[in-house]
């Protein structure tokens, strides 16, 4: 009997830490991995980071993680690539280089391990069905993303994907991702994976935006997750939360909340679309 007899190895793989640690790692980060501990049971869940985190709710989780240390990409940290585009710019003054950094990891770690790679501003909702982890190469797609040009593109998330190892998807993705990268948000991650998929489609399994991507990063979408109820979740295996656009208190401009609206009390006591799937795995004794 093989290890991991499906192509798919069933352990989950998490990147955190690829800027130096000033804040304790927060409360969402440990409902991410307890609902993914609860929810998937997974053999195995592998905390990669390079900055290690601390404080309270990372002393609760971390026995229940493999962790390992993981060298930063050097195109990133050397880049001048940003400078060349006005997007590029804005990230780096935004100081969100490093989910440059985990776009390139991710893919690096699937080709070696294999496994589920799944973003740190997850919650896992039912269990991923068992045909997933059949998949040579599995993605979820999200809504268009604009081009240069303003026109709107295909994309794919990588914000969970299942991959076997030394997966020819994403080996070319990987490849793709390098001669691609110019700074810009997406152009190397979810454009290129599209352009990959349309290279060799039966190399990947692409899956529906409702099991993953139910609530997109728009005004609309996290409104209907962090302020508004809705039931309509047959469909969904997990939630991508799109940290980033909300998490600092002066980003205001999708929801009127941050990173520290979000404590046990606010999650038990307010009814949102979030809360009511967070709460369950909220400690007993907080």
């Amino acid at each position: 009997m093989t290890d991991h007899p499906r192509p798919v190895p069933d352990w989950f793989h998490f990147v955190f830490g690829l800027k130096p640690q000033t804040e304790p790692f927060h409360l969402l980060f440990y409902l991410c991995l307890k609902s993914c501990l609860d929810v998937n049971r997974p053999r195995r869940i592998i905390f990669h980071y390079h900055h290690p985190p601390y404080g309270e709710w990372w002393d609760r989780i971390k026995p229940h993680l493999e962790l390992r240390r993981i060298e930063l990409e050097p195109l990133i940290t050397d880049s001048t690539r940003y400078d060349d585009h006005n997007e590029g710019r804005v990230i780096r003054l935004l100081d969100l280089t490093y989910a440059h950094q985990a776009d390139f990891l991710r893919l690096k770690i699937l080709l070696e391990e294999g496994g589920v790679y799944a973003d740190i501003d997850s919650l896992f909702v039912r269990p991923y069905p068992p045909s997933w982890y059949e998949s040579d190469f599995l993605i979820g797609e999200e809504a268009p993303v604009p081009d240069e040009h303003g026109r709107l593109r295909p994309s794919l998330c990588n914000a969970l994907m299942f991959s076997r190892p030394a997966s020819r998807f994403a080996r070319r993705w990987l490849a793709l991702s390098y001669e691609e990268f110019d700074g810009s948000w997406s152009r190397h991650s979810g454009s290129a994976a599209a352009k990959v998929r349309e290279q060799m489609p039966d190399e990947v399994r692409v899956v529906a935006p409702e099991h993953c991507y139910r609530f997109m990063w728009t005004r609309r979408g996290l409104t209907e997750l962090f302020l508004e109820t809705n039931n309509d979740l047959e469909a969904v295996y997990s939630i991508h939360l799109w940290a980033h656009l909300w998490w600092d208190a002066d980003r205001v401009d999708f929801i009127p909340l941050h990173a520290g609206s979000f404590t046990p009390t606010y999650i038990r006591s307010v009814d949102t679309t979030y809360n009511l799937l967070a709460r369950r795995y909220l400690p007993e004794d907080i």
